[in-house]
């Protein structure tokens, strides 16, 4: 029997939140064309 993949909400924050992504110029490439495309910027999820 297989369980889901946890990871702890404090770690994905780190890895894949707003600030973090702010922190790389990719990461904010990536936030900037979100935004562009008119989209309100949620980073969980990329």
């Amino acid at each position: 029997m297989h369980y889901p993949h946890r990871i702890s909400h404090r770690k994905r924050a780190r890895k894949q939140g707003f600030r973090a992504r702010m922190r790389r110029a990719g990461g904010r490439k990536l936030i900037s064309r979100k935004r562009r495309r008119g989209r309100r910027v949620n980073v969980k999820g990329t």
